[in-house]
């Protein structure tokens, strides 16, 4: 469990996938560049098993954690973190409802 006041630390914002490719000799991963607005961040995500052509979620909106340490995942930088649902072992990425503009706060 965590206290209301540590939830408030996350920020989770709307991105707008900018592109979408499949790391060379990674089954797994997936590099995304993502518009949040007033920059651009790339992300590494461990879905690529389930999005064999990546490039279908180009122009896709999706949450997205921001303030979340960056890693470097096979030699790449990852500076946030998709939100997705798990549905029995199976990412299921979320879309807003209508389109938004990118940055846009999760609350």
């Amino acid at each position: 469990m965590i206290t209301l006041d540590e939830f408030k630390k996350i920020e989770i914002r709307i991105g707008k996938v900018i592109s979408a490719e499949k790391i060379p000799g990674s089954d797994k991963l997936i590099k995304f560049v993502f518009d949040l607005g007033n920059n651009q961040r790339q992300i590494m995500a461990g879905i690529g098993e389930f999005f064999t052509n990546p490039s279908i979620l180009i122009g896709k909106e999706v949450p997205v954690l921001v303030n979340i340490t960056k890693r470097k995942l096979r030699g790449y930088d990852s500076e946030g973190m998709i939100i997705a649902a798990d549905v029995d072992g199976r990412p299921v990425l979320l879309y807003p409802e209508t389109e938004v503009p990118p940055g846009s706060i999760v609350r």
